[in-house]
């Protein structure tokens, strides 16, 4: 199977992807094996983490290539998108569009997730190859947007990130999204050191996503 295509697979698959924010490598790094732990194995790591790449790079040396699916998160422009596939990212995330860093990915295959907030921006992403698009910041909108967005482009691929919970999770994905991006509900508890909550939050994602598709 063409790479680009195994690794959209595996994310739909999982259906969650862990957003990495923190404010050091080692706690982006702990965040990722306790969301491992709890069956998310797609982890994007944003570049606002101290030494991002590093953290990608170590990231890949520790699991196997079938245990992590790895990919930067905040990338602003195409400088900072080739650092991190250099770095190992198997897909590229930005908070908005941007033409460059879709050619890029483009001509190396690497998946992008573009973030768009209206139907205009969505169009035009998609019109670039953008490959899912993630609605930013999903809080603005809630679950109900994506059925007023699919209605005109039931073709467009969207992830939600931002205002995703455990008790919406179910309804963004049953309500057309192939994936949901999760962030401070998931990694919050790092804050005070308890990884353990971190892999149990992980896995009732993990759950209620498996539940909404059935």
């Amino acid at each position: 199977m063409i790479k680009k295509i195994e690794t959209l697979k595996r994310i739909i698959d999982v259906g969650v992807v862990a957003v990495v924010r923190a404010s050091s490598s080692k706690e982006a790094i702990d965040i990722a094996r306790a969301s491992i732990k709890g069956g998310i194995n797609a982890i994007e790591v944003t570049f606002t983490v101290p030494g991002a790449e590093d953290v990608i790079s170590s990231l890949k040396k520790e699991f196997k290539s079938d245990e992590i699916i790895v990919g930067a998160g905040t990338v602003l422009d195409s400088e900072t998108a080739r650092i991190a596939i250099l770095k190992g990212a198997e897909y590229i995330v930005s908070p908005g569009f941007d033409i460059e860093t879709a050619k890029l990915c483009n001509r190396y295959q690497i998946p992008y997730m573009a973030g768009c907030m209206t139907i205009t921006e969505i169009i035009k992403a998609m019109e670039y190859g953008v490959d899912v698009i993630k609605l930013f910041p999903g809080s603005v909108f809630g679950p109900s947007m994506v059925k007023d967005i699919k209605a005109p482009l039931p073709q467009a691929p969207i992830m939600p990130t931002g205002g995703v919970s455990l008790e919406n999770v179910e309804e963004w994905i049953k309500n057309g999204c192939v994936a949901v991006g999760v962030g401070g509900c998931l990694t919050a508890p790092a804050k005070t050191g308890d990884y353990d909550k971190v892999t149990s939050i992980a896995k009732e994602f993990v759950s209620k996503v498996k539940k909404a598709r059935e």
